[in-house]
């Protein structure tokens, strides 16, 4: 069995076209992300490379960087590690994303228009199917999606690349708790589009700051379940 540990199949060939370097950086952040590489994984540059299908220098490289960003540890005499996110690294993201969504929320309250609902809406039962059909990686990218379009309906440039920082990280931290978040959380996506829909500001930035609060619980608790 490969250290790498990836499912048969799950990372394509990268394309040619493009610099190599960041496309296999993409990748393999991407995989961090969802967690097709866990926590604490061992990553073997060989075996990533030969996934990848390129040599082994993009891969160092991609190491590096990730190392830099607090994705990849790299420990002398080692090797490369998927970083093991700590309680207090977990709760410092979760509360500053809890104060980014939370404005994002009072700003769409105030400027979004019918599409912005109705396309709110679409997501939201897009999200409820996946929950349903118990398709956890389709759940935690429509999450995404949704808490993104909420951040593009407030208009706010600079909040909007704020919260850019910060949203691979919520999404790592949100797959192992959304099996448990589950109907609930679209359930309180539900109460925010309601509020957002009546420019009920105060409404909507108290809706997303419990919701935002509620995942961040969840979180600490994922190993009770």
């Amino acid at each position: 069995m490969l250290s790498t540990g990836l499912p048969q199949g799950a990372v394509p060939k990268l394309e040619r076209p493009g610099p190599l370097r960041e496309r296999v950086y993409e990748a393999l952040l991407e995989l961090i992300t969802t967690r097709a590489l866990q926590p604490g994984q061992h990553l073997v540059e060989s075996e990533l490379a030969g996934h990848l299908g390129v040599s082994r220098q993009p891969v160092r490289e991609a190491l590096q960087r990730l190392n830099t960003e607090g994705w990849v540890d790299l420990r002398p005499a080692q090797g490369a590690f998927v970083h093991e996110p700590t309680e207090d690294e977990a709760d410092q993201l979760l509360t500053v994303r809890t104060l980014l969504e939370a404005e994002a929320a009072r700003l769409a309250a105030a400027n979004a228009g019918k599409p912005g609902i109705t396309a709110l809406e679409e997501l939201c039962a897009r999200g409820e199917q996946a929950v349903a059909d118990g398709d956890v990686e389709l759940v935690v990218a429509t999450n995404a999606a949704f808490h993104a379009k909420v951040m593009e309906l407030a208009g706010n440039v600079v909040l909007g690349e704020l919260a850019g920082q910060v949203d691979r990280r919520v999404r790592w931290y949100y797959q192992p708790v959304a099996r448990q978040r589950g109907k609930q959380s679209w359930i309180e996506h539900r109460e925010l589009i309601a509020a957002i829909a009546r420019r009920d500001e105060a409404r909507a930035t108290a809706v997303m700051r419990a919701h935002t609060e509620h995942t961040r619980e969840t979180y600490h608790r994922r190993d009770q379940s």
